[in-house]
């Protein structure tokens, strides 16, 4: 055995990193071990590097419609994918070294390599066994892979793999119309592949709010991107013309398929002891506290499968550090995480649903509100004036149920209306606010006036 630590943390991603920090600035000494990169999917292969992508995306769309500012230039704006990759690698080195330094600087030990429980109190790394008291989970996840025939083919790749093609897929087929997948077909559509998505649903980003669906349906197909919902993918075969997709006995012909079914925990730090620990579902069970059915075990982010977002994890992170290392004085609350999608333009959302208040309220019992961006000077004048805010409020109280948006920038503007539900203001109050204008974040305050029918800038109902 080597040194003992009071906590062991597996896994280097959001969760992990996060929970080694605190538990170390709780004053525990304490061990990391990461097989691959730290940082995790988020840093490496998922949240960041898709940003990078993406903002290239946007640069070039902004090239593309500066003829209607009067700017005079090459439309024909391409990509030199291995250049992109490049400024990618970029970013992440960055990041995962800051983490590094991070860690580091709090004193955690980090052991690289493949680590699994081998007992509660026991850590195996690379043949040696680290004495610990109490260990954090923290495997994250891995993408699915569907069960369709062909699906092994070499051009189907998962989203851990579609941002290191050097060359541009001239046909790209994504199944899934998710986050991940909405997400990457905007980005390939800029660069110039004819990009067709294929979602099981009735329609895309079918987590969330339906009128954010619809928007992002209208954005996503006047972009050109062709969209088939309500269909499966059955068969997958590479031909002469190239890879064959089966849609409801139709045949589609691409390049490259993107598969982005979600994610599904990775289990394999579990070792030893995965008969002892209760999995429901392919999740590992936690209670508020994050901690497993094994005493002292906990299990924060993806491998849990609460909600399988970074800043989630973050939190589920803290909180089990906290738990590991004082004892399970706090819950873990993940009641208002909002969820992003870095589309052009964005989603954003955090609280329920319309359709979810309703069932659980009544009709009657809720108020809803909106405000276009068309009708923003901000977004008018910057020539982003897509979309929307809506709010969703108890009709009682005003107090928000939910806030849903769709327009430029919302991925920043909901962290505003998720600290205001956090506070639990209501829509008269939120009405009365002072904000800036020209701004967008004025649509906001809008569509919470608009929900007691104040809505200054709006027609009379």
């Amino acid at each position: 055995m080597s040194e003992k630590f009071k906590i062991a943390v597996i896994g280097g991603g959001p969760a992990g990193y996060v929970a080694a920090i605190k538990a170390s600035m709780l004053g525990a000494n304490v061990v990391l071990f990461e097989r691959r990169e730290l940082g995790g999917t988020c840093l490496n292969r998922g949240c960041v590097p898709t940003k990078s992508y993406l903002k290239t995306a946007e640069i070039i769309m902004h090239i593309r419609e500066g003829k209607k500012r009067g700017i005079i230039n090459d439309p024909a704006a391409s990509v030199d994918l291995e250049k992109m990759i490049e400024h990618k690698n970029t970013v992440i080195k960055t990041l995962t070294g800051g983490v590094e330094s991070l860690l580091r600087s709090h004193g955690v030990t980090v052991v690289r390599g493949e680590a699994v429980l081998e007992s509660p109190n026991v850590v195996r790394c690379s043949d040696v066994g680290y004495n610990v008291e109490k260990v954090l989970l923290c495997g994250g996840s891995l993408p699915v892979c569907l069960p369709i025939p062909g699906s092994d083919l070499n051009d189907v790749i998962t989203s851990d793999q579609i941002m290191e093609l050097t060359k541009l897929p001239v046909r790209l087929c994504i199944i899934g119309g998710g986050v991940i997948g909405c997400e990457m077909a905007v980005a390939f559509a800029a660069f110039g592949s004819k990009v067709t998505i294929i979602e099981a649903a009735n329609r895309l980003i079918p987590a969330m709010d339906e009128e954010l669906s619809n928007l992002m349906f209208q954005s996503i197909k006047k972009q050109g991107i062709t969209i088939l919902t309500g269909r499966q993918a059955t068969n997958i075969v590479q031909t002469e013309l190239g890879i064959e997709v089966t849609v409801q006995e139709e045949q589609y012909y691409f390049d490259k398929i993107l598969v982005s079914a979600g994610r599904k925990p990775d289990l394999s730090c579990l070792g030893d002891i995965k008969n002892n620990i209760i999995v429901d579902r392919g999740y590992v069970n936690v209670s508020d506290y994050m901690e497993t059915s094994v005493s002292g075990i906990y299990a924060p982010g993806d491998i849990n499968g609460i909600s399988m977002l970074a800043h989630a994890a973050f939190k589920m992170g803290e909180t089990s550090a906290e738990n590991a290392v004082l004892g399970n004085l706090h819950k873990c609350d993940l009641n208002l995480v909002p969820s992003c999608i870095y589309t052009i333009p964005e989603a954003a959302a955090v609280g329920i649903t319309e359709k979810e208040a309703v069932e659980n309220y009544g009709r009657s019992e809720v108020i809803t509100g909106r405000f276009p961006f068309n009708a923003n000077g901000r977004a008018l004048a910057s020539g982003e004036n897509t979309g929307m805010v809506k709010v969703i409020a108890d009709a009682k109280y005003g107090e928000l149920l939910g806030v849903h948006m769709f327009g430029y920038g919302v991925t920043e503007l909901i962290a505003g209306a998720a600290a205001l539900m956090d506070q639990q203001i209501t829509v008269h109050e939120i009405s009365k606010i002072i904000h800036p204008h020209p701004s967008y974040s004025e649509a906001f305050m809008e569509a919470c006036a608009d929900a007691i029918g104040m809505a200054v800038h709006l027609p009379k109902r």
